[in-house]
């Protein structure tokens, strides 16, 4: 893709240094983000998938300088955002904008829902008082809030909350909106209305990145998907038309088949390869001693870190074709489709 990345990632690991309980007791380290590279460009929506500890929502909260890296490089629109002072990114954060997990702790319990945007577009967006106004009111219609502009935060519902602070975000028009678990704790009816007001309002040119634990959000609204392990991107690819080829990833997007794995998870190598039903033989100490890295495979457009689905064909697999049959192919993908995004107001 030629167009300038809006989000460029190189390398980005970070590391928390936890205190013991005690003044005599050591620090332990706990590597969050881990050698972490990956691009988004305008217009696509990245959904940042995995299980509770797996660095998704650290890793956005680090590129959008909320949390601070430990190694790496982090470009906004070709921008160095990591050696930026905070006086030089306040210019710009009207373009990047986070979507927080817990609405009701980001809203004024003394404003109502136009109060929320208004101010926000007086104090980001530059907008005059009367301004201001009428583009929250705008806004507030766009995404089914006519009747409650007037509301506090403690009358509106679940999902009534989730659209004020899209609204916010939405109102300023960015250029990259941060989704972490928006729709976290709605009834699955209210999640599809929060994602539809979500997506279907960005403005065209915006990328997005939705950190969720939706698999069927993911597979419905997002152009891309990454599968996050343990601080590691094991795996990239377009939720639309392939399904996911790692173990893990297949377990992620299909919780049926086998139990996820918990406290298993391996410290060297690759984290999975204590319930990785493709270790055996000599991939045994190969997963032990190192952890791949991202690969391209032939019949699949992502990219993949797993020694055995990259590894070359054995020599003795060559000198016995028979043992060599072709796999076959596995399930058709299946596309959930999409809600259409409401007429614009």
């Amino acid at each position: 893709m030629s167009a300038q990345p809006t989000v460029e990632v190189r390398g980005l690991s970070k590391v928390f240094v936890l205190r013991g309980a005690w003044p005599w007791d050591p620090n332990r380290e706990v590597h969050a983000i881990k050698g972490v590279d990956l691009q988004l460009f305008p217009g696509q929506v990245m959904a940042v998938v995995g299980q509770s500890g797996s660095g998704k929502t650290t890793m956005a909260r680090i590129i959008l300088g909320l949390e601070e890296l430990s190694e790496g490089e982090i470009l906004l629109e070709g921008r160095r955002w990591d050696l930026m002072e905070e006086a030089e990114r306040h210019r710009h954060r009207v373009f990047y904008q986070y979507v927080p997990q817990d609405a009701m702790s980001a809203l004024d319990p003394q404003q109502n829902a136009l109060e929320h945007v208004a101010e926000t577009l007086r104090v980001l967006g530059g907008c005059s008082r009367s301004e201001a106004h009428e583009k929250g009111i705008q806004m507030l219609h766009r995404l089914g809030l006519s009747e409650r502009m007037q509301a506090l935060p403690r009358e509106m519902s679940g999902g009534e909350q989730r659209r004020v602070t899209l609204a916010r975000v939405l109102a300023l028009e960015p250029r990259l909106v941060v989704a972490d678990e928006p729709t976290s704790g709605l009834d699955p009816d209210r999640r599809r209305e929060v994602l539809r007001d979500l997506i279907g309002n960005l403005p065209p040119t915006a990328a997005c990145m939705l950190v969720t634990h939706n698999m069927a959000a993911a597979k419905a609204w997002c152009t891309h998907a990454v599968v996050m392990l343990d601080g590691w991107v094991i795996e990239n690819f377009d939720p639309r038309s392939e399904m996911p080829v790692h173990p893990y990833s297949k377990l992620l997007f299909d919780p049926w088949s086998a139990p996820l794995p918990g406290t298993s998870l391996a410290t060297e190598g690759c984290p999975f390869r204590n319930d990785c039903p493709l270790v055996q033989g000599p991939l045994v100490e190969t997963c032990r001693r190192s952890m791949p890295s991202l690969q391209p495979l032939d019949h699949h457009q992502g990219r993949v870190a797993c020694h055995a689905l990259a590894r070359p064909a054995t020599p003795a697999a060559e000198a016995n074709p028979s043992s060599n049959a072709e796999t076959p192919p596995g399930p058709e993908p299946i596309e959930a489709e999409p809600i259409q995004p409401p007429a614009q107001g």
